[in-house]
């Protein structure tokens, strides 16, 4: 299994897309330094403690109040408020909290107005990302994440992921932070810390400090609402997860953010900076890989499969619905085998296209019906398995007797919606259809403008596939004849992001002309 990271640097922001084998399997974007990204710390003010939710409403800044549910305080949560609270009045004037005299926890079955009160400034993190007509979801359990530890303030209790079994080195790993972090900070050790050296995990032990160290100095004379520690960026935190020995490239399109991720990786992975090739701006990164191919066919109604099957996948206001058709698939195994086959298939299509939409809450999805138990059973063993690389938390119910799966995952981001349907080239979405309209001719007169009377010397035409099959079919094709009437080549590029009739002409510094 191979892991590459495709990073594409537009105008407007950058596009990040993984892909496991060749294969979309996450895609994300970041505009500038976004707000309320998950990690984000914030100073807020409690606008409404609500005792009937056992919750309040506190302003972070965002246009609609953040949520605070009372077991997302934390059990240090009156530590933390002592500690903001000294920090903003100037009393705590070191981060360290060696000579921090913790407070007692809270009541696990507490109220929220024993603890919070209007008004009240509070430290707070991002949980989940504003969606939809929501505000962000917050807690005040704040914890710093690093490449192989988690940083939690005000607790003095070791963590150990699960998914590293072997006793020895769930000691070792014990023992050693024993050793080395703080009094009154907590840790939970990630599951890329196993069999690393002290050194690694002592230097990322100490980033952390900085960051916390960091956050405390951004605090202190600060009034809310305002953000005092920021993620992050997703690229980095994207690497700062995932990054492992199945990374073999790290693909990107501008120069500045591949020397920028190329110092993050030395950080975090010395010796593994060649992984990242940087491509010039005159290619489009995204169509080298067949991304923007695999994005039309993966996030639109009608998912096809490789088979010949296909998926139907609905949303309405309460859940996702996928159903699942076996299309024109042909077999002589038999009815059951053919069933089984498409399901099983299908599994491993759905697993992706969850993680890579981030579709949340619950999902069902409608099998091709299995009459014997041993089928549903693998069908459900299956799709456990390939929803185990999902970091999302999630939990896969057996199928039904109707053969419905239900999945609920938790979805901590809005949900990734690209719109995959053309505007109509004809009417541009009007409705009114305007037959005059020669795309072809109009493309060709302004290419002759140029070449003519403009005098431009190298020039590039970005067009939908089927147009440029149009104008490099044939010989001569009208590519070659542009070159005998006009003494110069022009390159026909094909885009397949590009709308049907959808059409760029660039000049020789790959920038746009615009007519």
């Amino acid at each position: 299994m191979s892991l590459e990271l495709v990073v594409d640097v537009r105008e407007k922001g950058v596009w990040l897309a993984l892909l496991r084998d060749g294969k979309l399997i996450e895609i994300q974007e970041q505009i500038g330094e976004a707000d309320f990204a998950v990690g984000d710390i914030y100073l807020g003010k409690v606008r409404k403690v609500v005792p009937s939710l056992n919750a309040a409403f506190v302003d972070v800044g965002f246009e609609k109040d953040a949520f605070l549910h009372y077991l997302d305080l934390g059990p240090q949560f009156a530590s933390l408020n002592k500690f903001t609270k000294d920090t903003l009045k100037g009393k705590q004037n070191v981060a360290d909290l060696l000579y921090f005299k913790p407070e007692k926890d809270i009541d696990k079955e507490g109220k929220i107005n024993d603890v919070l009160s209007a008004s009240a400034n509070i430290l707070v993190q991002v949980a989940k990302e504003p969606i939809s007509n929501k505000g962000p979801r917050l807690c005040s359990e704040i914890t710093l994440a690093g490449r192989y530890l988690v940083l939690v303030p005000f607790s003095d209790k070791i963590s150990i992921s699960q998914k590293i079994k072997n006793p020895e080195e769930r000691a070792r790993l014990k023992e050693l932070m024993e050793n080395i972090k703080p009094k009154n900070f907590g840790v939970i050790i990630r599951t890329v810390a196993e069999n690393k050296k002290i050194e690694l995990l002592d230097q990322d032990l100490r980033n952390l400090i900085n960051k916390w160290k960091e956050m405390h100095g951004n605090l202190r004379n600060s009034a809310p609402p305002k953000r005092v520690l920021g993620e992050i960026s997703k690229t980095s935190s994207l690497l700062r997860d995932l990054l492992n020995a199945d990374f073999t490239n790290i693909h990107v399109n501008d120069k500045e953010v591949a020397e920028d991720i190329s110092a993050f990786i030395s950080d975090i992975a010395p010796g593994r900076e060649k992984i990242v090739k940087q491509h010039g701006l005159h290619v489009n990164v995204f169509e080298k890989f067949g991304i923007n191919r695999q994005i039309k066919m993966l996030f639109g109604k009608k998912v096809p499969l490789p088979s010949g099957g296909y998926l139907i996948i609905e949303h309405t206001e309460a859940m996702h619905v996928i159903d699942v058709n076996s299309g024109n698939r042909k077999g002589a195994e038999g009815q059951e085998s053919n069933a089984l086959a498409t399901n099983i298939e299908a599994a491993e299509e759905i697993a992706r296209v969850l993680q890579l939409r981030d579709m949340g809450g619950i999902i069902v999805i409608d099998f091709i019906d299995m009459h014997t138990r041993e089928n549903n059973k693998a069908l459900h063993e299956k799709l456990k398995q390939f929803m185990q690389s999902d970091r999302a938390k999630h939990n896969v119910l057996a199928p039904s007797k109707f053969g419905v799966v239900e999945i609920t995952r938790q979805r901590v981001r809005p949900e990734t919606d690209i719109k995959t349907a053309e505007v109509c080239p004809t009417c541009n979405g009007t409705g009114e259809v305007q037959a005059s309209i020669l795309y072809a001719e109009e493309i060709e007169s302004k290419l002759k403008y140029l070449l003519t009377e403009k005098n431009e010397k190298a020039l590039t035409l970005q067009v939908h596939p089927y147009l440029a099959s149009y104008f490099k079919a044939g010989f001569p094709s009208r590519q070659w004849k542009w070159l005998l009437n006009y003494k110069k080549w022009v390159k026909v590029q094909e885009v397949t992001a590009f709308n049907l009739l959808e059409y760029k002409i660039l000049n020789g510094g790959n920038k746009e002309i615009e007519l």
